[in-house]
């Protein structure tokens, strides 16, 4: 942004904010011992997910000093999400980590606006600038609050915002579809392959397995038995572009979304692939975490990318879903920071007939293509916002006398 209209300035962030503070030192836990526990993994993902945010045990008269406000923005200041930011919205008690910033902006400025600029990938663009191409990227408050802010007059800004959070609602309200639709999927495979109240269930004869009781003709299985299984292996940083060169290239959960990930870099070497629908599943943590691959793409070590060989994919998905449902913990509880190629063959599930997998695949198929149809959606919405932002923000398109519904003043 070379230039701004005469009655705007850029102004350096950290001087439109009251609070600058860094994080609270703390293990996160899966008990409700106290607030929840914001942490960068939970910042990356489109939306912050709170049913997924662990639990934090805080000092009692430290609480309030790290409890987070509705119109708060928390920055990440490590590792390769440097520069990932959110602004946090209605929310239970939480409190935040210290590998995050919390910004809080003035009176006068409205937080909705200074969050839509910072969440932009003009932000993150300006931080990497600044960091360099350090192995282990990391930045301190002072850089990452000495971006240049265009700031409008307040009422211009409260436009913006509003103009912009017009796409974010109609996003959240697409993700709360998304949400149901999976939801749905999910239990369905719980009641067909969990709880065993399948089609035809009650006519089926229960037998002994090493798992106990299953229905007969069911059998343990192995996931290396039914699933083609490609755990990633990272080429050398210099095959890495952004420029569009080969393959998209994934080693980690950086760029998942809700169901797809979001391609930032390529490899112009071909190691290991995953193809197109293939699940994309996080063997370093956060284990468990899964997305689908939209495309044939490049994945690195802290991937895997699994396919059913009979075709059964979505029931894979599921049963994958279920085993890791809270990330990290496989079935009974214990807790893996990493899991091997053995470790992922080895997984243990029950393998109905062919005619059962079959139905739950026609059943489920227009469930999940629902889910698929919504998040392209999304992706659009994301990217007519985020091509309208840097329009909005250097003044190119002039709203100051338009009449727009602002919502809520400044905050």
């Amino acid at each position: 942004m070379a230039s701004l209209p005469q009655n705007w300035n850029f102004v350096p962030l950290k001087e439109l904010c009251q609070i600058i503070q860094y994080g609270y030192t703390a293990s996160a836990s899966k008990e409700p011992i106290g607030p929840k526990f914001l942490r960068i993994t939970d910042i990356v993902p489109n939306h912050i997910d709170w049913g997924g945010v662990p639990f934090c045990k805080i000092e009692s008269n430290k609480e309030q000093k790290y409890l987070l406000s509705e119109g708060d923005i928390v920055v990440a200041r490590t590792g390769a999400t440097t520069g990932f930011a959110k602004r946090i919205g209605n929310h239970p008690p939480a409190v935040f980590a210290s590998y995050l910033v919390r910004l809080r902006v003035k009176e006068g400025v409205d937080s909705r606006y200074v969050g839509h600029v910072i969440e932009s990938d003009e932000y993150k663009r300006f931080i990497k600038t600044h960091i360099g191409g350090a192995a282990q990227p990391n930045a301190n408050a002072q850089v990452l609050t000495s971006f240049p802010m265009p700031v409008p007059p307040v009422g211009v800004q409260q436009k913006i915002a509003a103009i912009l959070s017009a796409y974010d609602d109609l996003i959240e309200n697409n993700l709360r579809r998304i949400k149901i639709l999976e939801e749905i999927a999910q239990n369905l495979y719980r009641e067909w392959f969990v709880k065993f109240r399948f089609p035809g269930h009650a006519k089926v004869r229960m037998v002994d397995s090493p798992l106990g009781k299953i229905p007969e003709g069911w059998d343990v299985r192995r996931l290396s038995d039914v699933c083609n299984l490609v755990m990633g292996q990272s080429p050398k940083s210099e095959f890495y572009n952004e420029e569009g060169k080969g393959l998209p290239f994934h080693q980690g959960v950086t760029d998942f979304g809700n169901r797809f990930p979001k391609t930032r870099l390529y490899c112009s070497v071909k190691s290991r692939l995953a193809a197109a629908g293939d699940i994309l599943f996080s063997v370093r943590a956060p284990v468990g975490r899964i997305n689908i691959a939209p495309t044939e793409m490049v994945i690195g070590r802290g991937l895997s990318a699994i396919r059913h060989s009979a075709g059964f994919q979505w029931f894979a998905f599921h049963l994958l879903k279920e085993k890791f449902k809270e990330e990290d913990s496989m079935g009974g509880g214990t807790i893996f920071k990493a899991v091997t190629k053995v470790d992922m063959q080895g997984i243990e599930f029950l393998s109905a007939d062919n005619e059962t997998h079959q139905r739950f695949e026609e059943i489920v198929l227009p469930v999940e293509s629902q889910v698929e149809n919504l998040t392209i959606k999304n992706s659009n919405l994301r990217q007519t916002r985020d091509l309208l932002l840097p329009k909005l923000i250097s003044g190119e398109l002039d709203v100051s006398e338009l009449e727009i519904n602002t919502g809520k003043k400044a905050a």
